[in-house]
């Protein structure tokens, strides 16, 4: 486990912006002006913008590179009624990016085929082998494929296609290479193009932003993008990209139509979730994500866009039911491969090792990011969980903390390697099984060069210190103003000093617990989730946690959410005070 967090209080406001510098909304109240400040909002008009941000106030999309030429190409396929085919990942982003793609294209009169791949049998992106299988069952030789999530690095496998008379469109988010792109008609990614403002789309933003493009250069009296905000939201938020900018704007509508989606597949979804309300990104990140994410996981791709593609509410009512036990049998791979790691993780010296490197043949491939995601929370350490084939070679998934970016790290290691590419904070590589400890001591030394002891230390960030008395539901009618939350705008965590117990935890479930406590006169409880077997100092207490509005049997309240306690001392001259679990 965790040895301690060191709690580390932010500056009230970032450098440069001053309180006199304020222009807000006189209603907001000091405590959300303090949060807004601390993320370089200094009021006006941009500010204004951020707390009540409008479809109205998307730019152009035009100014994304390459999406004339994708227009271009697309109003071409559509004029010659040519054979398209939509070439999608197995993930949340991928198979709403097909989905909205191959609506927008419906509209314009083309009925464009689909494929996506099958994780284990032809990996990640545009493979040989899933073209093959893909050319192999469509019922004709389409004359342009529009891959969707994945092609930025696929320039063999766009020249395959070019041999094959096929033009390719690549509609993606992911970092290049440090070679040329591949000879598409249209390359659409903000990642490549030089000081684009737009790098924090995924994939299905792209896709949004080409079809309001589309529509803006051909009108459709009967087709309404703003429907598609809701899958959009549900993609931006699953992939984890920055809610800045247009992400920001396209999650906070798609999450207020999210219930009363137009699509079946995502309302029957919201049902099996138990969402009512509105629901917040965590509660999509953590209930809607997951589920369509096990698909492709477990495999089955297909039943994920199935499920956004059905019209029929009973229909999709039974397809979100195969999406839940697919779901179901992920947890049971993911906790029989955490179990297994834990244990391997026992004869190693963590302390020493500022890495974590594991792998064994019995690993599913398409469940070991999520625990390589658990052990990096766990333990604090850039993490890589490795499912190894037959044949020897391994498939993993990487997470890693702040200030260690795995995409380097990969670079770094890349003679170690067969292969490997993703995002800083998430990646994948594939490497021979004899290599692997070679790699996890290169990763290693990688690491501890570029790092420093302090960084490699987890620090709890506190927003604010705030007293119980503060925390009202008038406070949160403002402060959900600052929702959604997530990358790069994250969830605030507060902090209140001398709070003492009233009476013992309540257990909640397996590894949860239910805390009373008093601050002066005020009495709060807080729901501690998976504290059940947190070692509590002697009161008082210092707490830190987040807060949210809890809805139940009609009546709101504001609930707390520990995220550690210490005991009631100061922070020290520099802002550090080492935290208790």
């Amino acid at each position: 486990m965790i040895s301690g967090f060191y709690w580390h209080q932010r500056p009230s406001c970032v450098t440069g912006t001053t309180e006199e510098a304020e222009d807000f909304p006189e209603a907001i109240p000091a405590l959300v002006r303090h949060l807004l400040l601390q993320r370089g909002h200094r009021g006006g008009l941009e500010t204004q913008r951020f707390l009540f941000p409008r479809l109205a106030d998307l730019t152009d999309p035009y100014a994304i590179g390459g999406i004339q030429q994708a227009v271009d190409r697309i109003f071409q396929a559509v004029d010659s009624g040519e054979d398209v085919c939509i070439y999608g990942d197995y993930d949340v982003d991928g198979v709403t990016s097909v989905a909205v793609l191959r609506a927008i294209l419906g509209a314009y009169g083309l009925h464009p085929h689909y494929f996506i791949p099958i994780r284990s049998q032809e990996g990640y992106g545009l493979s040989k082998q899933g073209l093959e299988r893909c050319l192999h069952e469509l019922d004709c030789t389409p004359s342009l494929i529009i891959t969707v999530d994945c092609g930025t690095s696929s320039v063999v496998e766009v020249d395959y296609l070019h041999e094959l008379g096929i033009d390719v469109i690549i509609l993606d988010h992911h970092e290049g290479g440090d070679g040329p792109l591949p000879a598409a008609s249209a390359v659409v990614n903000p990642k490549v193009e030089a000081y684009s403002p737009y790098t924090y789309l995924c994939s299905a933003g792209v896709v949004f932003k080409l079809a309001h493009a589309l529509l803006k250069a051909r009108h459709l009296d009967d087709f309404d993008l703003k429907e598609y905000v809701d899958m959009v939201a549900v993609a931006t938020v699953a992939d984890i990209v920055p809610l800045v900018g247009e992400n920001r704007l396209l999650v906070r509508r798609g999450l207020q139509q999210l219930m009363h989606s137009a699509h079946m597949g995502l309302r029957a979804l919201t049902e099996l979730a138990g969402l009512s309300g509105m629901p917040t990104a965590a509660q999509v990140g953590f209930r809607i994500g997951p589920r369509l994410n096990a698909a492709g996981r477990m495999d089955s791709p297909l039943d994920a866009l199935d499920l956004l593609l059905e019209n029929d509410i009973d229909k999709a009512r039974f397809l979100s039911h195969v999406l839940d036990d697919h779901n179901k049998r992920r947890q049971e791979e993911e906790e029989a491969i955490r179990t297994e790691a834990i244990a391997m993780l026992q004869h190693f010296d963590l302390e020493k090792n500022h890495v974590i490197v594991l792998g064994a043949r019995s690993w599913h491939p398409g469940v070991v990011g999520i625990v390589a995601s658990q052990l990096m929370r766990r333990y604090y350490k850039p993490t890589f969980v490795i499912a190894i084939d037959s044949a020897g070679v391994g498939k993993g998934s990487g997470r890693t903390i702040p200030g260690v970016s795995l995409v380097q790290a990969i670079s770094a290691c890349s003679d170690c390697l067969i292969s490997g590419g993703g995002h800083d904070m998430a990646a994948g590589l594939v490497i021979e099984e004899k290599m692997i400890d070679v790699f996890r001591q290169r990763f290693n030394e990688y690491v501890e060069q570029t790092t420093t002891p302090q960084q490699r230390k987890p620090v709890l960030l506190i927003d604010a210190e705030v007293s119980f008395v503060e925390l009202t539901l008038e406070l949160l009618d403002s402060y959900e103003l600052l929702e959604p939350f997530g990358n790069s705008n994250p969830l605030p965590v507060f902090m209140s000093r001398g709070v003492f117990p009233t009476e013992p935890p309540k257990r909640v479930g397996n590894n949860h617990l239910k805390l009373f406590m008093r601050q002066g006169f005020i009495e709060r409880d807080a729901i501690f989730f998976n504290g059940a077997n947190f070692d509590f100092p002697d009161p008082p207490w210092d707490i830190a946690f987040t807060i949210d509005r809890n809805i139940y049997r009609g009546r709101a309240s504001l609930s707390i959410s520990i995220q550690d306690i210490r005991s009631a001392i100061p922070i020290d001259q520099d802002g550090f005070m080492l935290g208790g679990i």
